[in-house]
């Protein structure tokens, strides 16, 4: 580790303010950025953090949408969401072991986006609004790349808004040593249509099944992805799976997900 300045506001205006400063950097549960600061990766000269922001904590529930502040650790979100969405709830009790739940953040996942993160399937799978301290946007226009999105330099993420859908379920492929998915796929059936999210398998991170979305739409059933395969190409290959075992298991898991929702 190495010297730097540390700040914990309590209002999203002042932590906005604090990130102003030259090479200041947000702490959300620190989940990545610790280790990360460890490891001399990253080497802010002042950590903002974000704990302190109780406007940024918390579930509700109004309208059809689940609104999750970006403080909120994936330990809440289990339990405070379970009712209103279950799909989403099991997501997050299934992410790393629980010293991880008790401390990562959905905001500090969503804004990392690393390649095999939980959160950013749930986020492109349910369709969700990142709401930041000056703009709302689209999970379909928030991913922008490996370890990338479009948000601006000391942009905080405030809140996630969350559609319900009909029903939803998060089917992952977990590396047991990380725990985080090798390959895991969300599928949300909407009344207009299913949306189907991969993480884990792609080396430009998150992203949506559109093949096996527009035969699900059609016939919510796992007859309906018969014949249907996720290409190989830009597939992450490692010690733990070739591109196409991973392709194969993004097939697997889709076809797991539906039949636990039909």
């Amino acid at each position: 580790m190495y010297a730097f300045e540390f700040e914990k506001p309590k209002s999203v205006a002042d932590a906005v303010t604090a990130l102003k400063e030259e090479d200041a950097q947000a702490l959300g549960g620190g989940q990545t950025l610790i280790p990360s600061l460890k490891a001399r990766l990253a080497m802010p000269s002042k950590l903002v953090s974000l704990s302190g922001i109780e406007e940024m904590k918390g579930v509700s529930s109004e309208g059809g949408v689940v609104t999750i502040g970006g403080g909120t650790t994936h330990e809440v979100v289990a339990e405070q969401a379970a009712e209103a969405y279950p799909g989403l709830a099991s997501l997050a009790s299934r992410i790393g072991d629980p010293a991880v739940r008790s401390r990562g953040t959905i905001g500090g996942s969503l804004a990392n986006n690393d390649p095999s993160a939980c959160y950013p399937a749930a986020a492109l799978g349910s369709g969700a609004t990142i709401v930041t301290d000056s703009r709302e946007i689209a999970a379909d226009d928030f991913f922008a790349g490996l370890f990338e999105t479009v948000l601006e330099e000391g942009e905080i993420i405030t809140s996630v808004k969350f559609p319900v859908p009909e029903k939803a379920r998060y089917e992952k492929f977990a590396q047991p040593a990380s725990r985080f998915p090798l390959v895991a796929v969300f599928v949300a059936k909407f009344s207009d249509g299913v949306r189907v999210a991969v993480t884990g398998a792609s080396e430009n991170g998150v992203f949506r099944w559109s093949e096996a979305e527009s035969a699900l739409s059609s016939d919510f059933s796992v007859g309906a992805l018969d014949g249907l395969s996720a290409s190989a190409d830009q597939m992450i290959a490692d010690l733990h799976g070739t591109p196409a075992y991973r392709a194969h298991l993004i097939g697997v898991l889709t076809k797991r997900a539906v039949a636990s929702l039909s």
